[in-house]
């Protein structure tokens, strides 16, 4: 886990939604999909988009079910 130190601070990451809006309400702090926890402060979109992060949302599948039948087929 992370602390506000090396390549995360290069990038934009993934959080959940209910997260941000509650960190921006309390300022407490957050924690991105690759376990970055950190007080979000800057604009995401000037960065890119952590690997890590973006690989593990994909992997995810849609609606962010985790495992092989997250896409409810049988």
């Amino acid at each position: 886990m992370s602390h506000g130190d090396g390549d995360h601070e290069r990038y934009a990451h993934y959080v959940q939604k209910d997260k941000i809006m509650e960190s921006a309400l309390s300022g407490s702090p957050v924690v991105a999909l690759c376990g970055k926890v950190w007080v979000p402060g800057r604009d995401p979109k000037k960065y890119p988009v952590c690997p890590m992060c973006k690989e593990i949302f994909e992997g995810m599948g849609a609606g962010g079910d985790k495992g092989k039948d997250g896409d409810g087929k049988k």
